[in-house]
């Protein structure tokens, strides 16, 4: 219900969270008020500020670090293009199969405990699929680091919303800008890094797990003192877990889903097809390469913006129109000028893409409790990737068969319109509480 004296505002939704035990359930909840606890003490607030930008950095380069060197691995471990083609779809499916047991760990162990062994899951596989000896083996090693990313994936809201709960929009593009940091990044220097490693596609996949093992560290004194103390540090009033919601029955936790899928698949289609439309387009494979490089780093800047602004209004449809609208620009530019206008196409679909950390804020105010914001990020999250599988998929099919890009953009084009469709609808002033409550 879209009650102006409840949660009409993200303020008022954050002052009610504000009270949250540990379990994320508001002792008002349970019908007694209590005061609003004490800011977190300073020193872990700065701590799980350093955790999450560590974590968010580390979300993707097992991703974008092997795009780089696709080719390089296939010709060392003797794998067939269908195989290869199999890991541009093992991400999503990792992110909705592995997301999905992120709350009910979060519940037994505690969310950062959680993140903290998802850290230490992405090291470990970074570490060990270089040297796995095989295609088997390098897809086991690639599915831990994927686990862990997974889950992460699903509790960095929950960990905003806890310890942040009055600055959700604005550590909410903090994580974001990191992730899209990181992304760019492993994109842009896996490959001169491993040639100035002496060009071994080994070494140049191995080293980002140092990275990882770094996100480890600030997640450790967190997880020893998560169990049994609030942000604050002090013992936890004895509550009831928190119910676990029928998050099936809400429509904002649908719309939000399906938005999150649609912004996904979006993004998956232009990295792994984007540059290919330049290159057929007569553009040079090295500027089609710095134009996909442009188009990621747009999200720098942009998810620290955005989700600030967002938590600024009571309705976030208007945004979400924005994006849609630049990414029908931008999927019309590239069917009608790809080369001519180029990099004005790379920099609207830059922005179009920027429907992820809208998604991610949309989680943590669509939600009072953070019980409420473990539940529907695992939905949305999971629900979302498996719904991005078959876009960059049928892509290919569609170019392999017509022969040109018209098909595909067509359907690029066609996906958008949907995706804001049901952005306007994830962005009314609902929380999915009061609709699973019904």
């Amino acid at each position: 219900m879209a009650s102006k004296d409840m949660t009409s505002t993200h303020d008022t939704a954050s002052a009610t969270d504000g009270a949250a035990s540990p379990a994320g359930e508001p002792a008002a909840v349970q019908g007694r008020p209590v005061p609003r606890p004490p800011a977190p003490r300073a020193w872990a607030a700065r701590l799980v500020v350093v955790g999450i930008v560590l974590a968010a950095l580390n979300l993707r380069p097992a991703i974008t670090s092997l795009g780089a060197l696709l080719e390089e691995v296939r010709e060392g471990l003797g794998m067939s293009g269908s195989v290869a083609g199999l890991l541009t779809s093992v991400p999503p499916l990792c992110f909705a199969v592995f997301g999905v047991m992120a709350p009910r760990l979060a519940r037994r162990f505690g969310a950062g405990t959680v993140v903290c062994a998802g850290m230490a899951a992405i090291t470990a596989g970074l570490l060990i699929r270089p040297y796995a000896g095989g295609t088997a083996g390098f897809l086991a090693a690639s599915a831990l680091a994927l686990m862990g990313i997974a889950v992460s994936n699903v509790l960095m809201p929950v960990i905003v919303k806890r310890w942040f709960p009055d600055r959700v929009g604005s550590m909410t593009g903090l994580y974001s800008m990191a992730l899209a940091l990181g992304t760019s990044a492993a994109a842009a220097v896996t490959v001169p890094m491993t040639d100035a490693l002496g060009g071994g596609w080994r070494s140049g996949l191995v080293v980002w797990a140092g990275l990882a093992a770094a996100a480890v560290l600030p997640w450790l004194p967190l997880a020893g003192r998560e169990r049994g103390t609030t942000p604050t540090g002090q013992a936890p009033a004895r509550v009831e877990a928190p119910a676990v919601l029928r998050i099936t029955r809400s429509r904002t936790a649908w719309a939000l889903a399906v938005f999150f899928g649609l912004q996904a698949t979006a993004a998956y289609i232009t990295m792994g097809w984007m540059p290919q439309i330049f290159r057929d387009a007569g553009v040079p494979a090295s500027t089609a390469g710095l134009l996909l490089a442009v188009t990621m780093v747009m999200g720098v800047p942009l998810a620290f913006v955005i989700p600030r602004v967002a938590t600024r209004l009571s309705h976030q449809g208007p945004i979400v129109v924005v994006l849609g609208l630049c990414g029908l620009a931008g999927y019309a530019g590239l069917h009608l000028a790809p080369a001519a206008g180029a990099w004005a196409w790379a920099l609207l679909l830059g922005v179009s893409n920027c429907a992820f950390p809208l998604a991610l804020t949309l989680v943590g105010m669509r939600a009072r409790t953070g019980g409420g914001v473990a539940q529907l990020s695992a939905f949305a999250q999971s629900a979302g990737y498996l719904l991005s599988i078959p876009g960059p998929l049928l892509v290919g099919v569609l170019y392999q068969h017509s022969g040109g890009w018209g098909l595909p953009l067509a359907l690029m084009a066609a996906l958008m319109i949907p995706q804001m469709a049901v952005g306007v609808l994830a962005g009314r002033d609902r929380t999915v509480e009061d609709e699973a409550a019904r």
